[in-house]
């Protein structure tokens, strides 16, 4: 990496624009960066920092990065060239910046941004590549291959850190040299095989848990036959074990099978016999029942025998009456049409006059004809009357048309005698309204200038006041401001000459002075009375930037005040407001009577055009209702004509009655009532002959049948029900006689009966007992067969498992001792080391060759820089250095030497690291470096010694920027860039080397 120029704008103490040519420095090797305390040496350096990372180093951060000496409109700006891999480049960054707005008052925040850009040779011309942060980040980083940190360590080097890689432990050394040396790939190594053996340990845990979960499956089978490891899933000799335990449970399981096939046939002879025992007990228990339950029923049989002899004689009678059965059922039939004739007659007979009390069924019959005969005669009456009905209801309606249609003829004569007058009057409104808003018109083109004038003088008016009270602002704000800036010079002017008190008071024994870098301080500058600090001195520029920023926002209230105020005089014109408004409020007082008037308009519009419908209707009305009253009077003559010949004609017809209908229905009820008469009359003769001849069939069946009087026959019917249940009685005692003689025939039941009663109870409690014991011995059989079953299962699954298990449980230690080997934590690694340590430390022991070249150079040759592998305490060996003093010839550790001692000692360590970093393949040039401070540490010959490493250093084309106020360095160091601080900021100058 080479840097070419540095541009920097309102960055640090920076309040302008500065260049730094780093070629024309580079040019010479070596160049001195100095100037004042407090002036921005440092600064340089963190612009170039921020320009390629994005940030300041560490111990810098948080603060803001623009200047307080830039102009508000001048935005904050680092661009650095360089060339880095072979590569030319241009990085430019903005920090966020809080501009003023271009309109209005206040500031509004831009966001940061970056550009990256790179030269094309072959065009000759700058080519843009990126303007993401994250992608230039990222591009950076990856061409120098450090962070920003280790940048700031190895090339950078900032005050009180330049010890830090010297004296730093062995993995901070690791990570600095992984990075810069490209071990991440042995790191990766490292990392993969530690996965890997993760991985396979639990591939093979997970195996053993699932081998271990068999065991207590079969644990569980075989009971206490079985014992479990005491081991856990991952430990040596596990499945071993299990599968041992699974063979010792197996063999158990067989042999207490076969005793249980024994003790199960045993038990199946027992239960055989007790079962052949109980059935015979039991078939004697039956006969014996079964004869007494006959000699019973025989019993019971002999106690109902003499109602069983009545049963038969009274089914007997029962079979002799079925014959009469037919001569009853007409009797009572015929008896039952005879009673309820008799019936209908005496109730139609009531409903009739009392002249046909005494009348047959002949003359009741003759009557009801005579009756219809005179209905039929007055059907004519009938329509007659209905019409007579028709012709009053028509000439009432023609009354009340004739009283309607001389009221329309009366209002309409009255209307239409007002027309002329109605249809003037609305003419005159229409004129009127109409010359109201034409007027209307020509006043509302005049009224709206009239207001604006009127509103642009009130504006005038109220700006006026407002210009002279803004301008009494102004002056105010000019004043404070001016007072602000003074008071704040001032303090600025006062904290400057005290400022050696302020450093000496962060002063203290021991510790090197910021400025000469001495460690004693024997006369340290004292604070006076009234000594300013930075806390007065910024609150003073507060308060003067607060109050100029009040003047600037009076300033351009009161330029827009006065343009407003121009504006509605140029509108208003020179009128007074009194006068304006006395103008505009006439006009909107003729302008709104005039509105009003023209309102009525269009209702005057309406109104005629009604009227003048009205009077249609109305001529229209008056017409029909003259033709009509025409057309009535011949209509109403015939119709009178008709009724007169009507009326005579029904008088003659309806007789007494109030009308034909009322006659007519006397009638129909009168020849209803004597039709129905006849008719029971006539029925009740039938049925009173139908029932004597039933009476006589009767009396000789019952005589046939062996029965003195039909009476007797009647009382021996049984019904349905009666003679099923008979017979059922009958049937029953016959079934039961010859069961119970059936029974006490039989020969085995007389010969149980001779025999003592059976014991069935102890039978079956014997039979009980034997099949008890052979169901727990079937039980036991089959849980023994069960468990040989399960605990084969479960032994072949363990003994798959353990197969499958066994190339990986051999993976599992091949790649374990791989990566306990690599990662240190093998007993086999004697110096507990780890594979990238391991190549770091060769790397390293590189690095302290090369630098011992330059060290011994600066020492006169007295110290050597030397690689040790030693582990330090219980931690990790392979990064340890150590220096070796030529004058004990002892080796002892780097944190043993002095201050300057420890500077040129880690000065030479970081040129050797850029030598082997340059040097390593796919590693970073490292063709520029900083030094910051410590110089003031050396005597002149180590300090002459120190130069020459350095000069000798542009031999390899390398240069090296070294940051000191340290006086004698001007002389010895011809290329300089100083850095010179003032009211307005600080500036850099440039001298070459020549």
């Amino acid at each position: 990496m080479r840097l070419h120029r540095l541009d920097i704008t309102a960055f640090g103490p920076f309040g302008g624009a500065q260049r730094v040519d780093f070629g024309e420095l580079s040019a010479a090797g070596l160049f001195l960066l100095h100037g004042p305390t407090g002036a921005g040496k440092t600064s340089v350096l963190d612009a170039v920092c921020y320009a390629l990372y994005g940030s300041v180093p560490g111990a810098r951060q948080g603060g803001s990065l623009r200047s307080d000496h830039a102009a508000p409109g001048i935005r904050t700006e680092v661009t650095l060239e360089l060339t880095v891999a072979g590569r030319r480049l241009e990085l430019t960054r903005q920090p966020p910046w809080e501009r003023p707005k271009k309109r209005g008052a206040g500031t509004t925040l831009d966001k940061a941004q970056s550009w990256l850009r790179e030269y094309d040779a072959s065009a000759g011309a700058w080519k843009d590549l990126s303007r993401s942060h994250q992608e230039i980040g990222e591009e950076i980083t990856q061409l120098l291959g450090m962070s920003r940190e280790q940048f700031c360590q190895v090339v950078l080097l900032p005050q009180g850190d330049f010890a830090r890689f010297l004296r730093a432990d062995a993995e901070a050394r690791g990570k600095l040299l992984g990075r810069l040396f490209d071990t991440q790939r042995f790191a990766e190594v490292e990392k993969r095989l530690a996965d890997r053996r993760r991985a396979a340990e639990a591939e093979v845990r997970t195996g053993d848990t699932e081998l271990l979960a068999d065991a207590h499956r079969m644990h569980q089978a075989a009971g206490d036959a079985m014992e479990l490891p005491d081991l856990t899933p991952g430990e040596p000799g596990l499945a071993e074990a299990i599968m041992g335990a699974a063979a010792v449970a197996r063999c158990t399981a067989r042999e207490l099978l076969t005793i249980a096939h024994c003790a199960r046939a045993a038990a199946e002879s027992a239960q055989f016999a007790a079962d052949g025992a109980l059935a015979g007990v039991r078939e004697t228990a039956r006969l014996q029942r079964r004869f007494a339950e006959a000699r019973e029923r025989a019993g019971r049989l002999e106690e109902r025998a003499d109602a069983h002899r009545e049963d038969r004689a009274r089914m007997e009678r029962a079979r002799k009456a079925e014959a009469v059965a037919p001569a009853l059922e007409l009797r009572d039939v015929a008896e039952t049409e005879h009673r309820s004739a008799a019936d209908a007659e005496r109730r139609t007979r009531a409903l009739l006059p009392d002249a046909f009390a005494d009348a047959g069924a002949g003359g009741l019959a003759a009557a009801a004809r005579r009756a219809a005969e005179e209905l039929g005669g007055l059907e004519a009456a009938r329509r007659a009357e209905q019409r007579l009905a028709q012709l009053v209801a028509e000439r009432d309606r023609l009354d009340r048309q004739e009283r309607a249609d001389e009221d329309v003829l009366h209002d309409a004569e009255n209307w239409l005698g007002q027309w002329e007058a109605t249809r003037a009057e609305l003419q005159t409104r229409i004129e009127s309204a109409q010359e109201a808003a034409t007027k209307a018109e020509q006043l509302a083109v005049q009224r709206e200038p009239a207001q604006n004038r009127l509103r642009a003088a009130s504006r005038r008016d109220t700006l006026a006041r407002d210009t002279d009270e803004t301008q009494t602002h102004v002056l105010a704000a000019r004043e404070g401001a001016t007072e602000a800036r003074a008071r704040w010079l001032d303090l600025k002017e006062q904290r400057l000459n005290g400022i050696a008190a302020e450093l000496a008071a962060q002063l203290s024994d021991g510790d090197p002075c910021a400025v000469c870098g001495a460690t004693e301080h024997p006369a340290p500058a004292r604070k006076i009375a009234g000594h300013v600090d930075r806390d007065a001195e910024e609150r003073a520029l507060s308060a003067y930037q607060r109050a100029d920023e009040e003047r600037a926002d009076a300033e351009r209230r009161l330029g827009l005040v006065r343009e407003a105020l121009a504006a509605a005089t140029a509108e208003a014109g020179d009128a007074a407001t009194a006068e304006l408004a006395e103008q505009a409020g006439e006009l909107e007082r003729r302008y709104e009577e005039a509105r009003q008037g023209a309102s009525g308009l269009h209702a005057a519009h309406e109104e005629l055009r009604r009227v003048e419908q009205e009077r249609e209707r109305r001529s229209a009305a008056q017409q029909e209702a003259a033709l009509r009253t025409a057309a009535r009077v011949a209509r109403r003559d015939a119709l009178d004509h008709e009724r007169t010949a009507l009326e005579g004609e029904l008088a003659q017809a309806r007789g007494a009655a109030e009308s034909v209908a009322v006659r007519a229905a006397q009638l129909e009820r009168q020849a209803a009532l004597l039709t129905e008469a006849a008719e029971a009359a006539r029925a009740a003769e039938d049925t009173a002959q139908r029932l004597k001849d039933a009476d006589a069939r009767l009396a000789d069946a019952a005589y046939r049948a062996g029965f003195d009087t039909p009476r007797a026959a009647a009382d021996a019917v049984l019904g349905d029900a009666a003679h099923r249940e008979l017979q059922r009685r009958l049937d029953d005692w016959q079934s039961e006689e010859a069961a119970v003689r059936a029974a006490l025939a039989e020969p085995d039941t007389v010969a149980a009966a001779q025999q003592p009663p059976a014991d069935l109870a102890g039978a079956e409690e014997t039979a009980s007992a034997a099949a008890r014991r052979l169901r727990e011995a079937a039980s036991a059989r089959d849980a023994a067969e069960n468990r040989c079953t399960e605990l084969d299962r479960l032994s072949a699954r363990s003994a798959t498992a353990v197969r499958r298990l066994a190339p990986l449980r051999a993976a599992h230690d091949r790649v374990a001792r791989l990566a306990t080997l690599t990662a240190g934590t093998s007993a086999d690694n004697e110096r507990r080391m780890r594979l990238e340590s391991y190549v770091l430390a060769a790397r390293l022991e590189q690095v302290a060759a090369a630098a011992t070249a330059r060290l011994r150079r600066m020492s006169s040759g007295r110290y050597t820089l030397v690689h040790s592998d030693d582990r330090a305490g219980r931690g990790r060996s392979g990064l340890g250095l150590h220096v070796v003093d030529a004058w004990t010839g002892r080796e002892r550790d780097t944190a043993t030497l002095s201050g300057g001692e420890t500077f040129f000692a880690s000065l030479a360590l970081a040129l050797g690291l850029a030598d082997v970093v340059t040097d390593e393949a796919g590693g970073v040039r490292l063709d520029t470096l900083f030094i910051d401070e410590g110089f003031g540490s050396l005597d002149d010959q180590t300090l002459d010694e120190v130069l020459d490493v350095l000069d000798s250093l542009r031999e390899r084309d390398r240069s090296v920027g070294i940051v000191s106020h340290v006086p004698d360095l001007r002389r010895r160091i011809h290329a300089q860039l100083e850095v010179v601080k003032g009211r307005s900021g600080s500036v850099v100058r440039q001298r070459g080397g020549e």
